[in-house]
């Protein structure tokens, strides 16, 4: 019986500790894939975070990549003053950056709606740089998606186009006379110099009017500053629409304007001065309440006829003015040569 004992004993002994291994086991094997399992989470949460920085890594190197797109753009498009150059430089970067079939650079848009039919298929983007309107981009064949790098590069461009008008505004603001819209004195004796030079070189004809408006002591004296400064205005758009695009008109100052006439002789000058003063006479000038009937007097120098250096046409077309002013006003005289034609002004 004891023996019996024994046997059972170590039976239940030997399935017990059977039962314990497997239990030990299954909790080794449920342990080792508990870590399987947070080694394959974290290897995919590493995966995740190597996809989220390529993602990025992308992402900043297409902004980096518009980032020194915009650099290049603003620095090609900045080394020019001229617009059309800088437009050239803005059409090359679209170009490289997007699709697009075409692009073009419009001052105003047709006001007629017939004239749209040559933009048929074409989107408009208005260039704005501080409430100035400085034209129209007319383009076409741009995907959806490349729409926002278009749009932020032609803002860009606006803002070059804007400082390229500004600068062509004070540019020509440091060469216009503000009140008759003529040329200033300065820049009248450069391109005097510059003409004068040309045709010495070339050996052409060359041309000098010296004007002055007649009595104009007396129409300030009578009617105000204000009534003088628009017959001035006046004046000034005569001189101008009487003469030839390459003609140099300026206000030499005060009441005086001068006229540079290239590749012109001492005949065709007189023409041109007479036709002046035929306009000015001609025009009724209305300033505030006054209705003015005035004259001009016009002195006449051509190279090389009166002078082979620039200072003395200047100065023989001052002779020939002051005899226009002796001779009664309100005519045109060239001068004749005479000598005493200069002691006369003495």
């Amino acid at each position: 019986m004891p023996f019996y004992f024994m046997i059972v004993f170590m039976i239940v002994f030997v399935l017990s500790v059977a039962y314990f291994a497997k239990v030990v086991i299954l909790q080794s094997e449920q342990a080792a894939d508990e870590d399987i399992l947070r080694i394959k989470e974290s290897y995919a949460e590493m995966i995740r975070q190597k996809d989220e920085l390529s993602l990025e890594k992308s992402r900043l190197q297409e902004e980096a990549d518009s980032i020194f797109g915009l650099y290049d753009l603003m620095r090609d498009i900045t080394k020019t003053f001229d617009e059309e150059e800088a437009f050239q430089a803005f059409k090359e970067h679209i170009y490289r950056h997007i699709m697009i079939n075409d692009c073009q650079l419009v001052e105003t848009l047709p006001k007629d709606m017939d004239d749209f039919s040559s933009f048929k298929g074409y989107q408009f983007f208005p260039l704005k740089a501080k409430r100035m309107v400085l034209g129209e981009l007319v383009y076409k064949g741009v995907e959806a998606k490349d729409e926002e790098v278009f749009g932020i590069l032609a803002q860009q461009f606006a803002l070059a186009l804007r400082r390229i008008k500004l600068y062509k505004e004070v540019e020509n603001m440091a060469v216009t006379d503000g009140l008759t819209r003529l040329h200033t004195r300065r820049h009248l004796m450069e391109r005097f110099e510059e003409e004068f030079a040309r045709a010495k070189l070339r050996k052409s004809a060359f041309s000098f009017l010296m004007a002055d408006i007649d009595h104009f002591k007396r129409i300030n004296d009578q009617h105000g500053h204000l009534v003088g400064d628009q017959v001035l205005r006046e004046v000034g758009r005569i001189v101008n629409l009487s003469t030839r695009e390459i003609d140099i008109a300026g206000r030499f100052g005060g009441e005086e304007f001068c006229v540079i006439l290239p590749d012109t002789d001492k005949e065709g000058a007189l023409l041109v001065a007479e036709r002046i003063r035929c306009s000015v006479c001609d025009q009724k000038i209305k300033a505030y309440d006054a209705a003015l009937a005035i004259s001009i007097s016009i002195g006449v120098a051509a190279f090389p006829d009166d002078a082979h250096k620039m200072e003395e046409l200047l100065e023989n077309a001052d002779l020939a003015l002051y005899r226009a002013k002796k001779l009664g006003r309100n005519c045109v005289v060239g001068f004749s040569g005479n000598a005493d034609e200069k002691q006369e002004k003495l």
